[in-house]
């Protein structure tokens, strides 16, 4: 049994015994035979960690061929392309969420390509939010300031979805990288699988792409 495996069955526990009922709270969301309230059962403040070096954070209480596969997918379509155009995203777990012009609105990829002007080491900048992620952790490793933040209030109307997964903080302590994400929200039978692999293999890719700018600036 993996770490993974671990924190979900002890998370699923903790929903079961100790779980706030969404009953009587006009949730949004409703099932599509008949329209009902889809209810559910949350609990507050939950933390895992993992440590890719010693383990990815597989489940194997569930098949999971298909589902790596389409978080790899997922985060490579939100910070490699930063795109929000379902045609460039191979599974069709987004679908659902597509407007008429073909997009999930100006939600996640669309927020990480954005340009900003970001003060460095080198003067201004225009960079967008992953660009800048790289920058840090390569020329200011030591930074606390590694963040993204795809809760941008000032466009969420024009989101099809307002994110779920909306923040992470990027740490170097003593040549390792710590990534924090945040959610507002997770349903831990349908997506905590999807979520736990997504965010460790953006770790990976993160850490390729250093290497990878490294390299081409040192030849």
């Amino acid at each position: 049994m993996t770490q993974a495996d671990k924190h979900f069955i002890e998370t699923c526990k903790e929903i079961i015994k100790n779980g706030y009922s969404s009953e009587g709270t006009n949730v949004r969301t409703r099932w599509a035979d008949d329209n009902s309230e889809a209810n559910y059962i949350s609990i507050v403040g939950v933390s895992n960690k993992y440590d890719v070096g010693e383990e990815f954070p597989m489940i194997t209480l569930r098949n999971n061929s298909k589902t790596i596969q389409k978080a790899i997918d997922e985060i490579l379509w939100i910070w490699q392309k930063k795109s929000n155009k379902i045609e460039e995203l191979n599974s069709h777990i987004w679908d659902q969420w597509a407007g008429e012009d073909g997009t999930i609105g100006k939600a996640y990829g669309y927020q990480l390509g954005k340009k900003y002007q970001f003060k460095t080491k080198d003067g201004i900048q225009s960079m967008d939010q992953v660009d800048n992620v790289l920058y840090l952790l390569k020329n200011d490793p030591s930074s606390r300031r590694i963040m993204t933040n795809l809760f941008n209030h000032e466009e969420l109307k024009d989101m099809n979805l307002e994110p779920c997964a909306y923040s992470t903080q990027w740490l170097v302590k003593e040549g390792k990288l710590h990534l924090i994400l945040n959610q507002r929200s997770q349903d831990m039978l349908t997506a905590n699988r999807l979520e736990c692999y997504a965010i460790c293999s953006s770790t990976i890719y993160v850490c390729s792409s250093i290497r990878a700018r490294s390299r081409n600036t040192n030849t």
